[in-house]
């Protein structure tokens, strides 16, 4: 299938408005497609939609997106809201990432209750159709059970129709089919422990990896074509070709792509490799302290 490299970043904030825009400008002169924020109410980031607006603002071609929107901070009838005006705003560059939200801290900080994994899941998936529903045309009525939505017709209608390019984000098989049912873009990542605690230890490793990328492809089925499927890039080791291997890193050369260790044609191989075998073609920066080794990658292989 034909798809071509897309690279994407995650960037969480900057010390002013010139200096959040000259990242954005240099993130679109250096063969990334995607400026990514997370949503995180704890820790030294952004807020997502003013972020995403301003970076638009800042630059013509860049697209702009959340990694990821957690739905039980907002009703998904003022974000339908909020990502129409971004994306109309921006000329149809708003890519959309939606999760369920996971980590503790922000609930516990706020004094919002996390609930089990599956009630969770639950709700994104009306929020899904709450928010597409909304999007289209006319007066949108949903009643399920956990939003109600009564002949609700919205202004404006985002510049992409008939939506935004959805990214969902996720490790669980429930989730995984979740996405390849309705998302544009998926990120492949690790299932996190149900008390929201951080990534579940015993979900790493290649096997775990390839049979996630099983479930999209099977869950998808006839709309697997369509799919962007990708996955966010944890740890990079950028090497001189001159450089010795060391142990650890000899034995990690085969592991998924979210390590990325070696030359830069080693990683470019690799990348090559993932897309051409598994179908993988947006890559996710996780670190922004990694964007000057990476770089010269994403230039090499942005949109081939």
């Amino acid at each position: 299938m034909d798809r071509p490299f897309r690279f994407a970043a995650v960037v969480r904030g900057a010390e002013s408005a010139r200096a959040w825009a000259d990242k954005a400008r240099r993130l679109e002169g250096s063969g990334f497609d995607v400026l990514l924020v997370p949503d995180h109410l704890v820790g030294p980031r952004f807020a997502p939609v003013a972020a995403m607006t301003a970076a638009a603002c800042a630059t013509s071609r860049l697209r702009v997106g959340t990694l990821v929107f957690a739905n039980d901070f907002r009703h998904p009838a003022v974000l339908a809201k909020e990502a129409a005006t971004v994306d109309l705003l921006s000329e149809g560059r708003l890519e959309l990432g939606l999760g369920t939200g996971w980590m503790a801290a922000d609930y516990a900080s706020a004094g919002l209750a996390l609930q089990p994994p599956g009630v969770r899941v639950d709700r994104l998936a009306e929020a899904i159709t709450v928010l597409k529903g909304l999007w289209a045309d006319g007066p949108f009525t949903f009643h399920g059970e956990h939003y109600r939505i009564t002949g609700l017709e919205q202004w404006p209608k985002p510049a992409r129709r008939p939506h935004p390019r959805l990214l969902l984000g996720g490790g669980g098989p429930r989730m995984l089919r979740l996405a390849a049912r309705e998302a544009d873009v998926i990120n492949l990542g690790m299932r996190v422990r149900a008390d929201g605690t951080g990534p579940d230890g015993l979900d790493g490793g290649l096997e775990a990896f390839l049979a996630k990328v099983d479930v999209v492809r099977r869950a998808a089925a006839g709309r697997y074509d369509r799919i962007e499927l990708g996955t966010s890039i944890q740890q990079l080791g950028v090497r001189r070709p001159d450089e010795p291997w060391s142990a650890a890193d000899s034995s990690r050369q085969d592991e998924t792509p979210q390590v990325l260790l070696g030359t830069r044609q080693d990683i470019a191989d690799k990348l090559r490799y993932w897309r051409d075998t598994h179908d993988l073609s947006y890559f996710v920066l996780h670190h922004e302290r990694d964007l000057e080794a990476f770089t010269p990658v994403a230039e090499e292989l942005a949109g081939r």
